[in-house]
């Protein structure tokens, strides 16, 4: 490795590494890697009989397929067989569910709900979010098939206009995400100041 890192030159002094006790971890999406694992595992029928057996062997789901995936599918997927010898485990994450992305949403340290009330009370508005709303974000989420990453952008949307209305204006009190305000169906709930608190 050079001592500095960056690409390497023929001149360039080289620092040995012991990757004696170096755990190396590779994650992906993969994709399609399930109809690699189904033509090794047979249920993939090409024609007219493909209906028939499909319906006699029972759908196989694509988590399914996926926990039965082999090295020797990696190979088919476009891998190099040096690169698969040096990753001897294999391991495979279901997707997270709705209750998953909610707490992840709530319950993590710092979770995007406590950012975005954190931000709010800057501005002196108190910030709380429905278990509905909380539902269909994660609910969006899992329509857009990125996981947890997808929660961001979607919270960010829901609260864009509010970030830039709020500093502002000075006689909010306190804002609600309901359901139909992240389904685009509505508004969140507002609470005003009185004038008293407002001046």
């Amino acid at each position: 490795v050079p001592p500095q890192g960056g690409r390497k030159h023929p001149q360039q002094e080289y620092i040995r590494v012991d990757t004696r006790n170096v755990l190396f971890i590779c994650g992906g999406a993969f994709v399609d890697l399930e109809k690699v694992v189904r033509r090794r595992l047979g249920n993939h029928v090409l024609g007219f009989g493909a209906v028939e057996q499909t319906h006699r062997e029972g759908v196989l789901e694509k988590h399914e397929i996926l926990h039965r995936v082999e090295p020797e599918d990696f190979l088919s997927f476009g891998f190099i067989p040096e690169f698969i010898g040096r990753l001897p485990m294999i391991t495979v994450f279901d997707e997270l569910t709705e209750e998953q992305l909610v707490s992840i949403l709530t319950d993590t340290k710092n979770s995007l709900t406590k950012q975005f009330k954190k931000l709010m009370a800057i501005e002196g508005v108190e910030l709380d979010f429905t278990k509905d709303a909380l539902s269909e974000l994660a609910r969006q989420a899992i329509t857009k098939g990125t996981g947890a990453r997808a929660l961001r952008g979607l919270m960010e949307k829901v609260m864009l206009d509010w970030m830039y209305d709020i500093p502002g204006s000075n006689n909010i009190q306190s804002i609600k995400i309901t359901r139909p305000a992240v389904s685009g169906k509505g508004k969140p709930v507002i609470r005003r100041k009185t004038k008293k608190a407002a001046a």
